[in-house]
């Protein structure tokens, strides 16, 4: 048995966003004369701030989460994003496996730490056992539990990622997505600031600060 943390990294950055986003808006207005240097910095920020959104949804980014499977049943509720995520059903776990850190680890007592631990190797010799009986993954997988490592990439235009950081971010989420999104959001902030600035300030900061 493994302890890993959860992590994310890029798939794919949405090529030139700001330029794409501007080069679509402007078509509303036939305004692409308009164009110019640092002229899609001024007009993505407009759209932003006016809230008129559907916008940049011309601009995609893709994401591979590295998380617990809990987490992965809360991402696929997002409705307007692709996903492909390691099966349980094909994948055969022969060596050790891999379980996700609780974020709050450091929260728990010694002892608490000590039964989760104890959960997840029993787990673990369980779904090797069952392997070693005849069972397919797919039956075998029954004993696994939320915290089992998996991999999910997340494909989804600009806005979708804003609404997904918006409620991930939030202090209700829950705790395990939360510090996950928090770190993604810093991430998106640093790669396209005009987009995703605000949010950044909104719910990084908060975290900070809390």
């Amino acid at each position: 048995m493994k302890i890993i943390d959860q992590s994310w990294e890029w798939v794919q950055k949405p090529a030139a966003p700001l330029e794409v986003i501007e080069r679509a808006g402007r078509t509303c207005y036939k305004s692409e004369g308009a164009i110019g240097p640092g002229s899609a910095e001024k007009f993505a920020r407009m759209l932003v701030r006016s809230g008129h959104e559907s916008v940049i949804e011309h601009a995609v980014a893709s994401i591979r989460f590295i998380t617990n499977r809990g987490v992965t049943h809360e991402l696929v509720r997002h409705r307007l994003s692709s996903f492909s995520q390691e099966s349980t059903r094909y994948v055969r776990y022969k060596d050790r496996m891999e379980f996700i850190r609780p974020v709050w680890w450091n929260e728990w007592s010694q002892e608490e730490r000590d039964i989760w631990e104890d959960a997840m190797s029993q787990a673990e010799s369980a779904y090797k056992f069952l392997l070693k009986q005849g069972s397919r993954p797919e039956q075998a997988r029954e004993v696994l539990p939320n915290s089992l490592k998996t991999e999910i990439v997340m494909t989804a235009n600009l806005r979708e990622w804003r609404s997904v950081f918006s409620l991930r971010c939030a202090k209700g989420a829950h705790p395990q997505i939360r510090v996950l999104m928090l770190e993604c959001l810093q991430g998106f902030a640093e790669e396209i600031p005009i987009i995703f600035d605000d949010l950044a300030e909104k719910y990084v900061s908060f975290r900070k600060e809390g």
